[in-house]
């Protein structure tokens, strides 16, 4: 082979060789926050920011205020329904008042049914006694009368009791009697409640409270959703309707003088199981999720019954951002 074209190959193979090497990758960018598992919870995890990171998310913090528990209270759902009268059930917005009004003048025609038929036996036995009294009629026939009257008085007595269990007649219920409040606890809470204390009130979207006291009301419960009835009656007619949800804010019996935890609402997260949490921010540009009870949140203010100390440092503004760092780099 040539020397001349020995050398040529070989000078090709070289620039190929060089054209291929190009140049070095450039250093990878270090992330603007860090994760690491901190122990206490499988889920936890530690978060520290960049200081750029934490301009970025606009992230803002809070320290926790502790207030006496007297003021603490458990937040449930209600509705406005109306009162029963004379022994009957509450009658609320999602009754079936088309069957409930069939069932009621049902009722009332078997009411006047049984009045005429006790009038009808009084009157019989009135004539059986006084032809007794004259020697003219027998005392069997008389007897028998006395029993008349006493089967219409029984048969009136249940048609009553029928009648009033089917509550206030449905063409009355738009113009007016009373008006009660159902509040439906969830049975693992019934023992921390205060039952004889006045409730607030709250229409759904609205933030001026209505007092209202406890009645006795009848022993109804929810099963599917594992909750108990409570009904309280507002002061007044409190400018609530028939049927308004609302909701019902009822003091918990409680040791005086123990303290509650006070943050912003902004600073709590739910997660899909219901679990609520906060950010804790543990030194500078590190954070920490934290389990938390929440009491009640009344005008942007949540109380914790547990979870956190007082004075430490929560997240109330960029949490959802937080939350979504740490489950976004795991």
């Amino acid at each position: 082979m040539p020397v001349q074209s020995l050398s040529s190959r070989l000078v090709l193979i070289c620039l190929l060789g060089l054209s291929a090497c190009g140049q070095a990758p450039a250093e990878k960018p270090s992330p603007p926050a860090k994760v690491e598992a901190i122990g206490h919870e499988t889920e936890l995890m530690r978060l520290t920011l960049k200081p750029e990171a934490v301009q970025r998310l606009g992230l803002a913090t809070e320290a926790v205020r502790g207030e006496q528990r007297a003021s603490l209270s458990r937040t449930v759902p209600g509705e406005i329904v109306a009162a029963p009268r004379a022994g009957g059930l509450p009658v609320a917005a999602g009754t079936d008042l088309v069957t409930l009004a069939g069932l009621q003048a049902r009722a009332d025609a078997d009411v006047a049914r049984s009045m005429a038929d006790l009038k009808l036996a009084e009157a019989n036995l009135g004539r059986a006694s006084r032809l007794v009294d004259a020697e003219a009629g027998s005392i069997r026939a008389r007897d028998e009368a006395t029993q008349q009257v006493a089967a219409a008085r029984a048969a009136l007595a249940a048609a009553t009791g029928q009648r009033q269990a089917l509550g206030q007649s449905v063409a009355g219920l738009a113009d007016a009697g009373a008006l009660w409040v159902r509040a439906q606890v969830p049975s693992t809470d019934l023992a921390r409640i205060n039952r004889a204390a006045d409730v607030l009130i709250r229409p759904v979207g609205s933030r001026v409270s209505i007092m209202a006291r406890p009645v006795r009301g009848p022993a109804t419960a929810t099963p599917g959703a594992a909750s108990v009835d409570l009904y309280y009656a507002p002061v007044g007619r409190a400018g609530v309707r028939l049927g308004e949800r609302v909701l019902v804010d009822l003091a918990e019996s409680g040791v005086a003088g123990a303290a509650a935890l006070d943050v912003p609402a902004s600073a709590i997260l739910t997660d899909i199981n219901g679990g609520e949490w906060v950010y804790v921010e543990t030194a500078a540009h590190t954070y920490e999720r934290r389990r938390v009870e929440v009491a009640r949140i009344t005008g942007g203010r949540a109380v914790l019954v547990r979870g956190l100390e007082v004075g430490a440092m929560v997240v109330t503004a960029g949490a959802a951002e937080l939350f979504g760092t740490e489950f976004g780099t795991k």
